[in-house]
């Protein structure tokens, strides 16, 4: 097995040096540590993880609370992605990743007490009731904890930019001549405000009178409760002639809905998602969506929560606004063509 000594005797300094290097100290010059670094890599060098943590009094190990209500786990497609990204950072900086729950085997246990049990140096919160007093107990205490689209005061969050995101559909809608658009949105939480407050805003910008009847309450990542929200807003006269839902798989309800009336997408009535999942184009029409950066999501909370773990007393504790993009798909009609 390859050691430090072997390491320092091939780049020609000490051990000192070399393990400084490793630990990324800033008493090291960084071509030095570049260069002992890359030794290191190609010999097959592997660090002890218990010596490691001895020594940096860390254990190189991040934990995420992933909490969906709609038990998909994994198979949600969008957090899916995130997840994945966020585990590809904080892999190449050499951290592992930990889930967190509330059960230690078959004992209840609150997310701080599973996140000092497993020894975690920081807290990813991705999915989660951030309005539970077990949340709460896990912000407040000093594990160093990132949040994503969810902002508590003096902590890090890295939001996708949901009111840019809703603005862009309504324009999208807009420029192709719709003044009846309707929004179906998920339950109450910072994300749905955000988009509400870009739905609202484009509207007064574009001259577009909402009526209250339009804005209707659905819930994310589920077909069903969709499918019964859009059977009432087509039942409404008059109805709307574009309807923006709550996210691309909850689509699915509002898709069967409109196809049980007997109407056409988008002949007679244009529709829009939100995410941008792999779903999205393989349906038929394709959906017009709001693509968000899963990539960039997963990434940014990563290496922001790694820089609060290494570098406490110089990392910003700010709001990140991760940007989206329209992605046009064949769900929308151009009126009057």
């Amino acid at each position: 097995m390859v050691s430090m000594k072997d390491i320092a005797r091939r780049c020609g300094v000490s051990v000192a040096t070399v393990s400084k290097a490793l630990n990324r100290q800033p008493d090291v010059g960084t071509e030095t540590g570049e260069r002992v670094r890359r030794t290191a890599e190609e010999m097959g060098y592997m660090a002890n993880a218990a010596a490691r943590a001895l020594k940096t009094n860390r254990t190189y190990n991040i934990g995420v609370l992933f909490v969906d209500k709609r038990h998909s786990g994994l198979a949600h497609e969008f957090f899916s992605a995130v997840l994945d990204s966020l585990r590809v950072e904080a892999e190449s900086s050499g951290y592992d990743i930990t889930f967190i729950n509330s059960n230690l085997g078959d004992r209840p246990c609150s997310y701080l007490q599973h996140c000092l049990y497993r020894g975690v140096d920081g807290v990813v919160i991705a999915s989660a009731n951030f309005h539970d007093p077990m949340v709460t107990e896990l912000v407040n205490s000093e594990l160093p904890v990132v949040t994503l689209d969810h902002v508590f005061n003096n902590h890090i969050a890295v939001m996708s930019d949901n009111v840019k995101g809703a603005e862009a559909l309504v324009r999208c809608a807009a420029a192709k001549g719709h003044r009846r658009i309707a929004f179906i949105h998920g339950e109450l939480t910072a994300v749905t405000e955000h988009r509400l407050i870009g739905f609202h805003r484009a509207c007064d910008e574009l001259g577009i009178e909402v009526p209250d009847g339009y804005v209707r309450e659905s819930a994310y990542h589920d077909a069903d409760r969709c499918y019964q929200v859009c059977k009432e807003l087509l039942a409404l006269s008059p109805r709307p002639d574009c309807i923006l839902f709550p996210d691309d798989y909850s689509y699915i309800g509002g898709m069967n809905a409109i196809r049980e009336a007997g109407l056409r997408i988008p002949e007679d009535i244009s529709t829009m998602g939100y995410d941008g999942i792999n779903l999205s184009r393989v349906i038929s029409p394709r959906l017009t969506t709001y693509r968000q950066d899963t990539d960039g999501l997963g990434r940014t909370a990563a290496a922001r929560l790694i820089e609060l773990i290494e570098r406490p007393k110089t990392a910003l504790l700010d709001r990140v606004i991760i940007p989206g993009a329209l992605q046009e798909g064949e769900s929308v009609s151009c009126m009057g063509a």
